[in-house]
């Protein structure tokens, strides 16, 4: 995170537990972000809060820290059995349940608090054990938390803060009702700390805070769209033939390491994972069919360089924070402008600059007028050279990767026959650092 972008607030003249200053201090943590500066003081007052912030601008910790500090200033009732939750962390994937249970791990690393994380897919008797040995902070997606809590697993009636977190894609994946299933089985909203965070305090955002919050104070930090600012964002406009070619003609110019390429569709991602495969690129298509096991593995070995190429569907446009992403693709421009800014916002976190590419072609450049007026200004156009327009290695037929045996150690499919992790004289591209 760059310095720039941070507030003069210093974490250490906030009146919080030492046990949280430590965990704080030992991830070099000193001076607060802007969504820091502005909801901790309030958070930590005892007010409740509603924040406009972007993922990777800091907001986990904003309300990490506050709910460490309510639950540990404030006893809990004498009559709280050990499987009720002293605070719940509702956030709308497991991706993100995964990370804000990673960081709530470090932050409360000396606070002697149990964390729980629940998420659908895999695990669920060992979640469920788990649950029943006893909970202090319960971080979960919406379909699994009110699983167990119809099956009387834990006791929703002693919470003290209830924190929703990506609020306006609760209402995008169609989890609304959930939500309100189980804030309204909480104590009344004057009993507990109260805080939300969403990428856009829409309407229907507010309407949610202000039925099941106590008076929330209301922080924007810099609007969504804002963030394009820091983003190098260039534009072509390949026919529809010419789109992988330029694509891999590109990856290859970049030298690829931790980019993501977004499509409109989940057979579009899986073929264009074969096709860079076979062309020397170790790339993995995500898309909300993907096994949550193989979803998790996926994005350790993005985050850890392993994968160079990511490539999405809009299921992983929100909510993931990834840290690095040098390059974003738009492989296929999406039909909501606003997609197109959180697609780009992958990269340029908090501060940071990161490059954005897309490609205009005949079947999606119809976005373009809306997404301009949005951002508020012209994409820079770039010619397409036949330099820039790569030889293409096709896949393997379908037949053939089906019969065929994984070669041991490969990644992201299939490699073309022969075993060659070599294609027309380019290196296989990896994801080292």
């Amino acid at each position: 995170m760059s310095d720039s972008h941070l507030s003069q607030l210093n974490f250490d003249s906030l009146n919080m537990p030492p046990s949280v200053k430590k965990g704080i201090a030992e991830l070099g943590y000193t001076r607060c972000t802007p969504i820091q500066a502005q909801t901790l003081p309030q958070a930590l007052a005892g007010h409740d809060v509603a924040g406009q912030a972007q993922t990777g601008t800091g907001k986990t910790a904003a309300f990490l820290v506050a709910l460490f500090n309510r639950v540990l200033t404030e006893p809990p009732s004498p009559k709280r059995p050990k499987n009720a939750p002293r605070a719940i962390v509702i956030a709308p994937t497991r991706e993100l349940a995964v990370q804000i249970h990673s960081d709530a791990e470090a932050i409360g690393k000396y606070t002697g608090l149990k964390l729980v994380i629940v998420f659908g897919g895999v695990d669920y008797e060992k979640q469920r054990r788990t649950l029943e040995e006893g909970v202090d902070v319960l971080i979960g997606t919406p379909g699994r938390v009110i699983d167990y809590f119809k099956q009387h697993i834990f006791d929703l009636r002693y919470v003290q803060v209830a924190v929703l977190d990506e609020a306006d894609r609760m209402f995008d994946l169609g989890f609304i009702k959930d939500i309100r299933f189980i804030l309204r089985r909480l104590p009344a909203p004057t009993l507990r700390l109260n805080m939300m965070f969403s990428a856009t305090l829409s309407h229907r955002v507010m309407e949610l805070a202000y039925e099941h919050m106590n008076n929330p104070i209301l922080i924007r930090i810099e609007p969504d769209k804002m963030t394009v600012d820091r983003v190098r964002q260039v534009l072509y406009f390949p026919s529809t033939e010419e789109k992988i070619p330029l694509l891999i003609g590109l990856l290859r110019r970049i030298d690829a390491r931790r980019t993501m390429v977004f499509v409109n569709t989940r057979r579009v991602a899986e073929s264009l994972e074969r096709t860079l495969t076979a062309n020397g690129f170790i790339a993995q298509a995500l898309s909300g069919d993907v096994p949550q096991n193989k979803r998790l593995k996926m994005m350790r070995d993005f985050h850890n360089g392993e994968v160079a190429v990511l490539i999405a569907t809009d299921v992983a446009s929100r909510g993931l924070h990834i840290p690095d992403v040098s390059h974003v693709f738009n492989f296929d421009l999406p039909g909501d402008a606003e997609d197109y800014v959180h697609r780009i916002g992958r990269t340029a976190r908090a501060g940071a600059e990161g490059d954005a590419i897309s490609f205009g072609c005949e079947e999606y450049a119809i976005s373009l007028p809306d997404i301009e007026r949005y951002i508020g200004h012209q994409i820079p156009r770039a010619p397409i050279t036949a330099e820039d327009l790569a030889a293409v290695t096709p896949p393997p037929p379908a037949e053939w990767r089906e019969r065929a045996p994984r070669h041991a150690g490969s990644r992201g499919g299939a490699r073309p026959a022969g075993g060659s992790s070599r294609t027309h004289g380019h290196k296989r591209h990896g994801g080292g650092r």
